[in-house]
């Protein structure tokens, strides 16, 4: 199947076609039509699947096709990071490059001078995450009063991050009149609720459960003490020489301290997480695409929105505590048909989390032994 043949307009067409894109992935070929169509849609698809451009295409389909009764925001895209924001704002803009249609998007953490003044010219498409939504809106920046699509994407990450109250306060803010997309990677009971809630005989997409990692991933394990994790995480990056890695870890002061002491030993990182400004998370994601730093370190909040063509390697330099985040971790290489390497280190501390990702992907990860630094 071809993007042509799921009666997408020839200016998207031409931008797909600009940007190499020609077959629609799976969740792309079961939504974009029925969105296009004007259905609500129940989306289960973990990260990587392309469900970005599965939303944002017939949006703009849509609101290119009908045209604005007022200077209201016409679409509301409603996600839990900063980098999601920028990552959905920056497809937009690539998918609707030959359409007049406006959108820009809002988060916290920076001056709101910028984004007011946006808003005040006037925009279709908003794309906020919950808590700089509820503050402008309380300024009376922003009405919700005109919106007739919302998209409520990574909603199982909204729960994990407390912002389910802040959605529930958003819902009733929207007309009761719009059509409602509901995206999410695991399906827990309350969010399952929520989504029962919001939307009115849903068209349901499932791509490949959550407990499932791509084939195109060759995954392992290194048993290691705590103390001689970063010795071994050098010892390897090494090895890899110029190749690009993204290494999570659990906690803000973590990442920092690792880039500290990776700078110690040549090896050029950086790190991103929700306490840096956004023009540091910026340049670093930059960098790191440009292939200007070799190393970015990340908690897992920030880095869900990161997407990166072509990563060789994810390492868990610690591993996750729930065993659902391992997935999205490594679900960041091994993407659009290329291959990737996922390396995880485990401690004796780890081992019931290993224990448990372990039950979840249904096999054991290959351990590597042997190593230099072998605990």
């Amino acid at each position: 199947m071809t993007f042509k043949e799921l009666g997408i307009i020839q200016p998207i067409l031409t931008a797909l076609h600009d940007e190499g894109y020609t077959n629609p992935t799976p969740i792309q070929q079961q939504a974009i039509l029925p969105v296009a169509q004007g259905k609500d849609l129940l989306g289960c698809a973990q990260t990587g699947t392309g469900k970005t451009a599965a939303f944002a295409i017939p949006i703009l389909q849509l609101l290119s096709n009908t045209p604005a009764k007022a200077r209201n925001i016409r679409a509301l895209i409603l996600t839990p990071t900063r980098e999601l924001a920028l990552q959905i704002d920056e497809s937009l803009a690539t998918y609707g490059k030959n359409l007049r249609i406006r959108h820009t998007a809002i988060f916290g953490g920076v001056p709101q001078g910028k984004q007011t003044k946006i808003l005040q010219a006037g925009i279709d498409i908003l794309v906020a995450t919950p808590g700089r939504l509820l503050d402008l809106m309380q300024q009376g920046y922003i009405s919700l009063s005109g919106i007739e699509i919302f998209v409520l994407d990574e909603a199982d990450r909204m729960l994990d991050m407390g912002f389910v109250h802040d959605v529930k306060r958003l819902i009733t803010k929207l007309p009761q009149q719009r059509q409602t997309l509901f995206f999410s990677a695991t399906m827990p009971p309350e969010i399952q609720k929520l989504a029962n809630s919001i939307l009115k005989n849903p068209v349901h997409v499932k791509v490949t459960p959550v407990s499932s990692t791509a084939q195109s991933v060759e995954q392992s394990v290194y048993f290691v003490d705590k103390k001689q994790k970063r010795l071994l995480l050098t010892h390897l990056l090494k090895d890899m020489r110029s190749s690009r890695s993204l290494v999570f870890t659990r906690t803000k002061h973590g990442a920092d301290k690792l880039v500290k002491e990776l700078h110690k030993t040549g090896i050029n990182a950086a790190a991103i997480h929700g306490n840096k400004s956004q023009n540091a998370r910026q340049r670093a994601l930059s960098d790191f695409k440009a292939n200007t730093i070799s190393v970015l370190v990340a908690t897992d909040i920030a880095a869900r929105g990161i997407d990166i063509d072509e990563l060789p390697y994810v390492i868990n330099y610690e591993l996750p505590e729930v065993p659902e985040t391992y997935v999205h971790r490594i679900g960041r290489t091994g993407r659009a048909g290329n291959t990737g390497t996922a390396i995880s280190f485990c401690d004796t501390e780890e081992l019931g989390d290993l224990k448990s990702i372990q039950k979840l992907i249904g096999f054991k990860v290959p351990v590597v032994g042997g190593h230099p630094y072998a605990g």
